[in-house]
């Protein structure tokens, strides 16, 4: 996911960075961990400037993979990265290294399970230049550019690709990996929608798991690889309808109004997990199952007030994690459970960086 603008929703397609417009003034209550923040402790921050979002861990704990644009490290758009989680210190200057290719956009870069392997989208067969943005028009709805030459890749650590996962016209982006190591989720309009599916991790036996009208994306598996959760626009209207098929037809998608679903690998048991209103994304499994914790602005007088939440899986008992004033999402677990990785506008002097953080989780 993503480039977002000021406000900035800078979320290519699920990175969002809404900030303010100061330059090196530390705005009050600005900090790196806010004192109601009872699930986080010893918080660390692990970027340091730009964007810098979904960030993802490795099988064994000990790296994560994000994708970032940062200038200082040559980019005009987002690019893929990984680093160890311990023993790299970017505040002094030291670049991670690259996986992607430097060509094209890149977004959602999720490890495989040999540790040794990287799957990420990729528009750069489409053009070696970062493709066009949305132009932003005052007082415009907001929209995220579906970007047809975006395809999934394989890359090793040193950043040569070693697969083409998908081939298919339109957008394929989005993927995430079972933790039984065995599928693929991803996004994809293949079909003329944004629905999801699943392939081996070969890329073989795609099946289509969404069918209803509207956008599905951003999905994750559940701890013990059975079920997925994911965020998803529906609609109350004919006009909504057909607002969201016509800025389809033009690559683009307004992400305004999302809730949380569940459902099983094989496709089964479609359920809606929040009724928030507003834009509720980047869920993500509590390591028990029983809980998912995503991000929202449902609480927020402004749109760009997201923060994270968690909420039992049979919709019951919303609780509010983090307390930024502006921006706190993709959230997600360790595989052992005892750390958390999100990405936040927090402690950014004013500017309109965003960054990664890691935190001890406390249940």
């Amino acid at each position: 996911m993503k480039s977002i603008v000021a406000l900035i929703f800078l979320f290519s397609p699920f990175l969002i960075s809404f900030q303010s417009n100061k330059q090196f003034i530390k705005p009050v209550g600005d900090s790196i961990h806010y004192s109601r923040e009872k699930h986080f402790k010893n918080v660390r921050q692990l970027t340091f400037g730009a964007d810098n979002a979904e960030a993802y861990w490795s099988f064994d704990g000990k790296h994560i993979s994000f994708q970032s644009n940062n200038k200082d490290w040559g980019l005009s758009c987002d690019q893929i990265f990984y680093m160890p989680i311990d023993g790299m210190d970017l505040n002094n200057g030291i670049k991670p290294q690259l996986i992607s290719t430097g060509m094209g956009r890149t977004t959602c870069a999720f490890f495989l399970p040999n540790g040794k392997s990287i799957l990420y989208a990729s528009t750069h067969l489409g053009g070696k230049e970062c493709p066009k943005d949305v132009e932003r028009t005052p007082g415009g709805k907001y929209l995220w550019p579906i970007y047809d030459s975006y395809d999934i890749f394989v890359a090793d650590l040193s950043g040569k690709i070693t697969k083409q996962l998908t081939r298919s016209t339109g957008y394929d982006a989005e993927a995430t990996v079972s933790p039984k190591g065995d599928k693929i989720i991803f996004t994809s309009t293949r079909n003329g929608d944004l629905d999801l599916y699943v392939m081996d991790t070969n890329g073989e036996n795609v099946k289509q798991i969404t069918h209803e009208l509207g956008y599905d994306g951003g999905a994750f598996f559940s701890p013990d690889g059975k079920k997925i959760v994911f965020r998803a626009s529906r609609f109350k209207s004919d006009e909504e309808k057909k607002e969201y098929l016509d800025y389809l037809k033009q690559g683009l998608v307004a992400p305004i109004a999302m809730e949380i679903f569940t459902r099983n690998v094989d496709g089964s048991d479609l359920k809606q997990i929040t009724n928030l209103g507003k834009a509720n994304w980047a869920p993500f499994y509590h390591p028990s199952g029983k809980k998912i914790i995503f991000s929202s602005n449902y609480k927020g007088k402004r749109g760009f007030e997201f923060n994270l939440f968690m909420i039992n899986e049979d919709g019951s008992e919303l609780e509010q994690i983090t307390y930024d004033k502006v921006f706190d999402s993709f959230p997600m677990f360790s595989p052992d459970g005892k750390k958390i990785l999100f990405s936040s506008n927090r402690n950014n002097r004013g500017t309109r960086n965003t960054n990664l953080f890691v935190a001890d989780w406390i249940d």
